[in-house]
């Protein structure tokens, strides 16, 4: 899936671009808003971004799956290799600990993404300290195009901000969170 971004200072567009495009058929699961003021989006029944849209939650939790994973498969070789579980080790204990590790990096990593501001969204940052809002589009390959070109000739106000991949990329390093 692809996943389209589009800016606006004016709610009434994102009520009319809601409105539009899920007459077209793009749901709630595919069409989501960010905005500085969520109560606002709340009040005109406007299907705001949750948490895993806003927060880098996912993100730093694949990262910290990864790390845990990582330090668990180092600390299970040096057992297996210094024969901490006797001369034949069980492969479930030691698999058991790299597991454990990367479970604990999952979950240390999800508490630190709490904090910051989604690696995908970060770079809108000031737009929304503005007061803009972030329109996010679900859409499949074969769908973009049409979508890029009903809202370029309905709604020639509304920017075409970026496109990127609705797939969260663990490897993908971001700097420290403006959030």
């Amino acid at each position: 899936m692809k996943r389209l971004y589009f800016l606006t200072n004016q709610i009434d567009d994102v009520d009319r671009i809601s409105a539009d495009l899920h007459r077209q058929g793009i749901t709630d699961w595919n069409f989501h808003v960010v905005s500085k003021d969520a109560a606002k989006l709340k009040r005109r029944k406007i299907h705001g971004a949750n948490l895993f849209h806003e927060l880098d939650i996912i993100h730093c939790g694949e990262q910290g799956a990864a790390i845990g994973g990582i330090i668990g498969a180092a600390i299970a070789a040096t057992l297996y290799h210094s024969q901490f579980f006797g001369p034949e080790p069980s492969w479930m204990a030691l698999g058991f600990i790299v597991v454990l590790f990367g479970f604990f990096g999952a979950w240390s990593g999800g508490l630190v993404g709490i904090a910051r501001e989604n690696y995908k969204i970060s770079r809108f940052h000031d737009a929304l300290e503005a007061g803009q809002y972030l329109i996010m589009v679900d859409t499949s390959r074969a769908e973009e195009a049409s979508v890029r070109r009903h809202l370029a000739y309905y709604y020639p106000q509304v920017d075409l901000a970026g496109s990127d991949s609705t797939i969260i990329n663990p490897f993908v390093m971001t700097s420290t969170s403006r959030h």
